[in-house]
């Protein structure tokens, strides 16, 4: 059974061999693969039209599959990989353990978020970016610009404490646990983190960060810790509605896996603690 584990927890070795499996992807372009995917949803998912993969309740399903998908990717290449998590309630700040040059590198120089350290940045000659937003082909970041802070612990307890899943309109204006989750409203978690890092991680092609897979793995827990507190709040809506993914519909780009059969997570994985 896969363990994700808090990346503040990875060993030396853990941390190499998650690296080095990353870039086995990148190599053999199966890795810009998901990129591109996830990039095509971001600018088809609309609040108006239909919605797979963002501003719609199964936002959280779908990237517990898309994340599936890469953490079986990965352990094609080592089969001891799991995705790690990480936890922005409690390394808040650019100099935390994820950051460093033998993981995944720190922020941005100034002039163009160019990423100068770590196994990422641009003068490895490893991670050249192919899905692009503009014309610039290496990774950029800008860690905590312009005072951005992260959400805190107790900004995320609020919304873990909220009992229904969703609500209509099943949009980026719903009410509920998963929208505030997704950050359109409330105290907005997972779009803050995005811009926190800023550079790619604020564009539509965010996976070409590898902490993106870092950020997701964390949002999936937090869904996993909404589940066990509140037991009898299952996932909406169940059928019927236009436009989003209900309970027993399947989603796309898989076509043969719904929001229900991916609420039990320990069915694939867990998770340290």
């Amino acid at each position: 059974m896969t363990v994700r584990k808090n990346q503040s927890a990875l060993t030396t070795d853990e941390k190499r061999r998650f690296v080095t499996a990353l870039m086995e992807l990148k190599r053999n372009g199966r890795y810009d693969e998901f990129v591109t995917t996830h990039n095509a949803f971001i600018v088809s998912d609309t609040d108006d039209g239909e919605r797979t993969g963002h501003r719609s309740p199964s936002f959280l399903p779908w990237h517990r599959r898309f994340l599936l998908e890469f953490e079986r990717a990965l352990q094609s290449v080592d089969a001891s990989v799991a995705l790690p998590y990480w936890d922005w309630t409690v390394d808040r700040s650019p100099r935390a353990s994820l950051w460093a040059p033998d993981f995944l590198g720190g922020t941005g120089r100034d002039r163009d978020g160019r990423v100068s350290d770590g196994p990422f940045a641009a003068a490895s000659g490893n991670w050249q970016i192919n899905v692009r937003v503009d014309g610039r082909t290496f990774l950029r970041r800008s860690l905590g610009a312009g005072g951005r802070q992260l959400p805190t612990a107790a900004e995320v307890e609020s919304v873990l404490s909220m009992p229904t899943y969703d609500m209509a309109p099943w949009n980026s204006a719903s009410d509920g646990f998963r929208n505030h989750l997704e950050g359109w409203r409330g105290v907005n978690l997972h779009n803050r983190v995005h811009v926190w890092v800023g550079g790619h991680m604020a564009t539509g092609a965010s996976p070409n960060d590898p902490v993106f897979w870092l950020h997701h793995a964390y949002i999936d827990k937090l869904w996993a810790e909404w589940q066990r507190r509140h037991p009898g709040s299952g996932y909406l809506p169940v059928a019927g509605t236009p436009n989003v993914i209900d309970l027993n519909e399947t989603m796309r780009p898989w076509h043969d896996t719904s929001p229900a059969n991916l609420l039990d997570h320990t069915a694939h994985y867990t998770f340290d603690a």
